[in-house]
């Protein structure tokens, strides 16, 4: 899905930002309260520290654990990445740790095993996703990754596995239950794949670079056969120095099978590369063209 922006207000931007992570950190909430601490289940990062915490010293602090975790994240957060991000993630953590004090006394959850990860998974995975996707943040191990990801080259995502490994083998060994901490990791899998879904969105845009001996001819064609925009960019051969026009486009999954077909068709030797795009953003006076030629597609272009 191609979506478009106009420039909000500052007022408007930052309340709209606020609503958001206000409804993303109520999910979170309620997938803890209701579904995962009372089933003894924990999620990585600080969030699954605090809930260790709590069940050593009862839940009634597991809001005050969280903030008290989160706080040298966000010193390192004002640090070493930016002021903005600091105040979302803050107002995150303080909107999450409310809602947990407001849903303390809420019912429980006590289905199925398989039913507590799957739904308590993706309903706290929506809500760090919806909040991720505004700014903000409730996991300060994420930071911890940035940064050494800058100062050391390992990965975010290795650091922040390692991190959470960890802290499923600590709470196995601390509660002396194996089950639980791979029942936790399970929560964990389900809360991240959910996070990258809201995130990336459901819709599988591509990109695709074609280069071809007789672009004019074959972004003509594109055009009036799919109903497809495009951009011509111009370079030339690395080693032979020929100038040649590439054809850049953004389509979408179901496009590509059609595309590759009119494109061999028309030059058997063309080279095309094509990746997966998360999501493609234009601004209100973008010079991009979305439109439709054939009523069955939906595409976007660039005249």
């Amino acid at each position: 899905m191609v979506r478009t922006y106009k420039k909000p207000t500052a007022l408007w931007h930052h309340l709209r930002d606020l609503i958001w992570m206000g409804g993303g950190a109520f999910l979170a909430a309620v997938a803890i309260r209701i579904f995962l601490f009372p089933n003894q289940l924990i999620d990585g990062g600080t969030i699954g520290i605090g809930l260790i915490l709590a069940r050593l010293f009862g839940d009634t602090y597991l809001p005050y654990f969280l903030i008290a975790l989160n706080i040298p994240f966000i010193y390192l957060a004002y640090r070493y990445i930016r002021p903005s991000f600091v105040f979302h993630m803050l107002v995150a953590i303080l909107l999450f740790a409310g809602f947990l004090v407001l849903l303390k006394s809420a019912p429980t959850f006590s289905g199925d095993t398989l039913e507590i990860i799957v739904f308590g998974g993706a309903i706290l995975g929506v809500g760090a996703g919806i909040i991720i996707r505004n700014g903000g943040c409730l996991d300060g191990t994420e930071i911890m990754a940035i940064i050494i990801n800058r100062k050391r080259g390992y990965t975010i995502g290795q650091v922040v596995l390692f991190a959470n490994i960890f802290i499923f083998g600590l709470y196995g060994w601390i509660f002396k239950d194996w089950h639980i901490a791979l029942q936790s990791l399970l929560t964990y899998v389900v809360a991240f794949k959910m996070i990258d879904l809201v995130i990336v969105g459901l819709d599988e845009l591509k990109s695709v670079l074609i280069l071809s001996s007789k672009p004019a001819e074959l972004s003509k064609i594109l055009m009036q056969e799919m109903g497809i925009g495009l951009t011509l960019i111009h370079g030339k051969g690395g080693f032979s120095g020929t100038p040649r026009d590439l054809l850049f486009m953004i389509v979408e999954r179901l496009d590509i099978a059609e595309l590759k077909e009119i494109v061999l068709r028309e030059d058997p030797r063309a080279f095309m590369a094509i990746e997966n795009l998360h999501e493609a953003v234009a601004g209100k006076q973008a010079n991009f063209v979305p439109y439709r030629r054939r009523a069955r597609r939906r595409i976007l272009g660039k005249k």
